[in-house]
């Protein structure tokens, strides 16, 4: 149903007329020809004896552009590649002290371990090899105990990737002895490291990989500016970052981050081209079930997925079986 009003500055607009159409009447309008419509008033009509119309309305143009789903990508071969990024600085406390966020109990997970897994047996499902690449930020590492804000937590620079969610948790349980926490907490250079990676993707101009970084830490980040701009650069590429946000710490500078308050822009005052952090303290799921959690963390990729790959006129890679077992609406 289409309803005509005379716009008023005033806002005191006046009604015209109304009419009703179909989409297949309005695709009459594709091959270069018009389709109309008379404008009703239904007071007129009622009224009126003589009353024809409140004028034609005509369409000139008609174009069909179809909306790919988030199912559509995956289904036609777009891999999710999902790296986790652990914050190992000094303020998570000592890891042989109970009170340490990183302490490892002989009995129960600690809250990164909680995190780690309740968010990466979702992602890992989305993820054909099941391979993650996983790295640490924030510590000293061996052997010459220099601080790094991106090493691989099973000590392979050159194959930083751990074999299932199972595999990080035994990485990251093997690696805590042979650090030392340390600091600052500097997040852009994680974000710098996964985006190189997806801008190699973008040379492919298909929607083949579209990377996940998911990012633990305890709090508040000491390079905001840098990590503003690494965002800004990476809201161009196929690329999501998820935060999740341990332990008890001022987390406002996190939600700053997660554009859903605001468009963040770097210092230069470029804003994202779209939203493509999600931030979630820990702390509020604590008592929930792990897909409480995930839901949460997860909510708002399948539309950066989407965003991405429309805003770039990228269609599914190979849509075949799956697409002609669907009715295509338009």
């Amino acid at each position: 149903q289409c309803i005509v009003w005379d716009w008023d500055s005033n806002g005191k607009h006046d009604f015209i007329g109304e009419f009703s159409s179909t989409f297949k009447e309005m695709r009459g309008a594709m091959e270069g020809r018009q389709v109309q419509w008379e404008c009703i008033n239904p007071k007129y009509k009622a009224k009126k004896k003589n009353y024809k119309n409140s004028g034609i309305v005509i369409l000139n143009q008609c174009k069909i552009h179809k909306m790919h789903s988030f199912l559509d990508y995956i289904m036609g071969g777009c891999q999710i590649q999902f790296t986790v990024a652990i914050d190992f600085t000094a303020s998570n406390g000592d890891p042989r002290n109970s009170c340490s966020l990183h302490y490892i109990h002989p009995y129960q997970p600690n809250e990164y371990l909680k995190a780690l897994v309740a968010v990466g047996e979702i992602c890992q499902d989305y993820d054909s090899d099941k391979m993650f690449p996983a790295f640490g930020f924030g510590a000293r590492i061996p052997p010459e105990y220099k601080v790094s804000h991106d090493f691989a937590i099973n000590f392979n620079e050159d194959n930083p990737e751990c074999a299932g969610i199972q595999g990080v948790v035994e990485a990251y349980q093997s690696c805590l002895p042979k650090l030392q926490l340390y600091g600052p907490t500097n997040i852009a250079p994680i974000i710098q490291k996964v985006a190189k990676s997806a801008s190699e993707e973008t040379n492919t101009k298909e929607a083949s990989q579209y990377f996940i970084l998911l990012i633990l830490t305890d709090g508040v980040i000491t390079d905001m500016a840098d990590t503003r701009e690494a965002i800004v650069h990476a809201s161009h590429l196929p690329m999501s970052v998820i935060i999740v946000g341990v332990g008890n710490a001022d987390f406002s500078d996190m939600q700053m981050l997660d554009g859903d308050d605001g468009i963040l822009r770097s210092p230069k005052g470029e804003p994202v081209l779209r939203d493509i952090v999600q931030f979630v303290p820990f702390r509020n799921f604590k008592h929930a079930s792990p897909a409480a959690l995930a839901k949460s963390v997860l909510a708002e990729v399948p539309n950066q997925v989407v965003d991405y790959y429309n805003g770039k006129g990228i269609k599914p890679k190979c849509m075949s079986e799956y697409e002609s077992s669907r009715t295509v609406a338009p």
